[in-house]
């Protein structure tokens, strides 16, 4: 048998497995164990800002119609609501609620919890190379992206 090497896609994709669960885990510690793994691969790409249900499709890399319903679900839940854009009436706009920040503050603390852990297996020096290598931008996009800051509210 011939021994497959470890390609970057699958090590990267191991490895957001081991946070996602993990992240989710403790969601369920402080109160939020109706959000599925779904939600909050929608969540996490929203990135804190409003988007467009269309930017979130072509993101999470599945049909508007899918992430209309998934929005509606995490609506129900009270964190995120759907508004039209300000720029383009034809756009609708998901963005968090207050219930939506107190949870992504909460998410916030959780994945630095996480990253505490890491440092401890990894090393701070390793998990600081592992997140600089991971923020340089790969391509003239990206680099061009990261030129655009982010807004808070």
């Amino acid at each position: 048998m011939q021994k497959r090497p470890f390609y970057l896609r699958s090590l990267l994709l191991q490895r957001f497995n081991w946070i996602e669960e993990r992240g989710l885990q403790l969601a369920r510690l402080h109160g939020y164990s109706k959000v599925t793994p779904a939600m909050s691969r929608l969540l996490g790409n929203m990135a804190g800002r409003p988007l467009g249900l269309s930017e979130l499709a072509r993101r999470m890399g599945i049909s508007r119609q899918a992430v209309h319903k998934l929005a509606n679900e995490v609506a129900k839940l009270g964190l995120v609501e759907l508004v039209a854009s300000p720029d383009d009436m034809r756009v609708v706009l998901l963005q968090f609620t207050k219930a939506g920040w107190a949870m992504s503050a909460q998410a916030a603390k959780d994945f630095e919890e996480l990253e505490a852990d890491l440092r401890q297996y990894l090393g701070a020096r390793d998990l600081d190379e592992l997140k600089r290598l991971l923020s340089v931008p790969w391509d003239i996009e990206e680099k061009a992206a990261a030129a655009v800051p982010v807004q808070q509210p």
